[in-house]
């Protein structure tokens, strides 16, 4: 089976920045001066920790915003029209971002977690970081996978169509499958926590983000494409700055235990090319184009860290094991996700053959 060739289409998202290229050594770097602040000044950031309503940290919560509105601006809601006219390769991403992703990581943090690495873990946080885990798992790639889809030659309609649709599932699903993930692990689903994160770092960011989109483009393409260019670097920027906090408060955890960063990006890595491969030999066996088959396998490896450092924070605080776990996430994201781009590009042949046959 093979399927009709889609349509070239100019709206090609631009390459990466030199901060997001870059970003494991800015967030390496934020590693080094959070914990470094942490010891220095340990009063002013409890204070930080401090400050919260509702349990939502009032400082993380406002970067947590910087970070992810700009993101979201790029999302055009209205391609969702476009999703039947590829609707294989738009299964097999829902098919694997939902149905196995999150799963999968659950699975995978209680063998490594739970199991394999537990004797050199503090016995404590082992909930936690599983937690976090599939905070991490659950939350699929909104903005970067842009970014992958232009360096594999992915088409740029698919790419907008299965982001716009992924959000807007995101933001029905990602409560119900944590917290039933959550429930399987034996971790206590704090309900309320759970449903105001949702709230506050998906729902008003959508709906702040599609505002402010359709008031750029009123002005025309070009003051749209320049606003996007100017904001673009609050998102990093924002990024870095809830690192610093995040690891001047695990510092210390950090600091007793090294090895602890290690054992966390095992189950993560794992779960990373195995679900993108998958996606990717689905989408061959069903004969889809490899331009579709790209973003397709990535959207499937990567993951919405910004939300899930979010939610992590929100619900089992600065300190905790689950915060961890996602900002390792975050330190691993680039360069393995530059990995799957050249192994998908370097396979094209392989892949069309079979998709042909």
């Amino acid at each position: 089976m093979t399927s009709t060739p889609l349509p070239a289409s100019a709206d090609v998202p631009a390459p990466m920045s030199v901060f997001e290229r870059y970003l494991s050594v800015w967030v390496l770097l934020c590693i080094v001066v959070g914990i470094a602040l942490g010891r220095m000044l340990p009063g002013p950031f409890q204070a930080i920790g401090r400050m919260e309503v509702a349990k939502v940290n009032i400082p993380v919560g406002a970067l947590i915003w910087v970070m992810i509105i700009p993101m979201l601006l790029k999302i055009d809601f209205g391609a969702l029209h476009q999703v039947r006219r590829h609707w294989r390769g738009i299964g097999v991403t829902l098919f694997v971002n939902w149905a196995v992703k999150p799963f999968s990581m659950a699975l995978l943090g209680w063998i490594f977690i739970r199991q394999l690495f537990a004797p050199y873990l503090p016995a404590a946080q082992l909930d936690s970081y599983v937690a976090g885990l599939i905070l991490l798992a659950a939350a699929p790639c909104t903005a970067m996978v842009f970014v992958w889809s232009r360096l594999s030659n992915g088409h740029p309609l698919f790419t907008l169509s299965q982001v716009a649709l992924n959000d807007a599932i995101m933001v029905f699903a990602f409560a119900p499958i944590v917290a039933l993930l959550l429930g399987l692990s034996s971790i206590t689903v704090p309900w309320d926590t759970l449903l105001t994160s949702v709230l506050l770092y998906i729902v008003i960011p959508v709906g702040i983000a599609q505002a402010g989109r359709k008031a750029l483009l009123a002005k025309g393409p070009a003051a749209f494409d320049a606003a996007l260019a100017k904001i673009g670097p609050w998102s990093i920027a924002a990024l870095l700055a809830t690192l610093v906090l995040l690891f001047a408060f695990q510092g210390e955890a950090i600091l007793k235990q090294p090895l602890v960063i290690a054992m966390l990006a095992v189950p993560i890595l794992i779960q990373v090319f195995f679900n993108s491969a998958l996606a990717y030999w689905l989408n061959r066996r069903l004969g889809e184009s490899h331009s579709v088959a790209c973003p397709s396998a990535l959207i499937g490896a990567s993951n919405f860290f910004e939300l899930a450092v979010a939610a992590a924070i929100s619900l089992f605080g600065f300190e905790s094991g689950a915060a961890l776990a996602t900002v390792v996430g975050v330190l691993i994201e680039v360069p393995v996700m530059l990995l799957v781009v050249r192994v998908v590009n370097g396979s094209k042949g392989w892949y069309e053959a079979g998709a042909r046959a």
